[in-house]
């Protein structure tokens, strides 16, 4: 242990650098994942440190700041992916066949994250209103499939439903009967969150098409909503980020290329000019 008045840059380096290697608790279904934490999850940390330091600072319980000029570990940005319109039939026609249909239907027309949709509980869904609540996530910790908070206050939302979106759930809700979750597990109680990452890779296997995480749905809802003209900010609620800052820098390439066909279409209107 170390006072709070002697910390030093070198020593939260030294935690970090700890963190990188071991810090992850380790879980039954982690096995074959790395011991340390992400170079991302440890920048979140070091975010929430440097927080208290700096509240600490003000307080005068500190002189210096250890987070002032810290080195932190380099995030390596995976590629995006997406799955393209023209695949998108492939995957829903397989998934249909596979049964599973709904469950992935609503992940594309919602976008939520791979907890929240498997939070969803009827009781949360307005059918009548077309409109849907999120209020929970299914998380997997220490091997138990349980309830656990949304990830920012911003995620608690309500989510407006389209018509097929309704009809579809309206399938689901006579395929599940009594249960209270919409997409339950075989025991009737909440569908493991890996099951559902197993069934889209058997499903796009089956399709033929390329291997992508169950993010990658969620990518691919924000992606064709921006590409259809929905705005920065609205998407961005949708998603339940916490700001629209965040969601315009992790769809830079979508909102270019719509500037640039925004651009274009001036230059078509306009050329009438010259």
């Amino acid at each position: 242990k170390i006072p709070l008045g002697k910390l030093s840059s070198l020593d939260l380096q030294k935690f970090y650098k700890k963190l990188l290697s071991s810090g992850r608790v380790e879980r039954i279904e982690s096995k074959k994942q790395s011991k340390g934490l992400s170079p991302k999850t440890v920048r979140n940390l070091h975010q929430i440190i440097a927080s208290a330091m700096k509240l600490a600072k003000e307080q005068k319980l500190i002189a210096t700041d250890p987070t002032d000029g810290c080195a932190l570990p380099k995030v390596e940005h995976r590629e995006m992916k997406t799955l393209p319109v023209e695949q998108l039939a492939s995957f829903l026609r397989e998934a249909k066949e596979s049964g599973v249909f709904e469950l992935y239907y609503v992940e594309l027309a919602t976008g939520l994250r791979r907890g929240e949709l498997l939070g969803l509980q009827w009781e949360d869904l307005d059918l009548e209103r077309g409109s849907l609540r999120v209020k929970r996530q299914i998380a997997r910790i220490n091997g138990e499939v349980v309830e656990a908070p949304l990830k920012t206050k911003n995620a608690y939302r309500t989510l407006p439903l389209a018509k097929d979106t309704v009809d579809v759930l309206d399938q689901q809700k006579k395929k599940v009967g009594a249960s209270p979750w919409v997409f339950p597990g075989p025991t009737g109680g909440p569908m493991s969150p890996d099951s559902v990452l197993h069934m889209l890779h058997r499903v796009l296997k089956r399709a033929g098409l390329p291997r992508v995480r169950f993010h990658d749905l969620r990518h691919t809802f924000a992606t064709l909503a921006l590409q259809n003209g929905v705005d920065v900010k609205t998407v961005s609620g949708m998603l339940g980020h916490y700001s629209a800052g965040f969601t315009l820098d992790t769809y830079a390439h979508v909102t270019t290329s719509a500037q640039r066909q925004a651009a274009e279409a001036m230059e078509h209107v306009l050329s009438g000019s010259l």
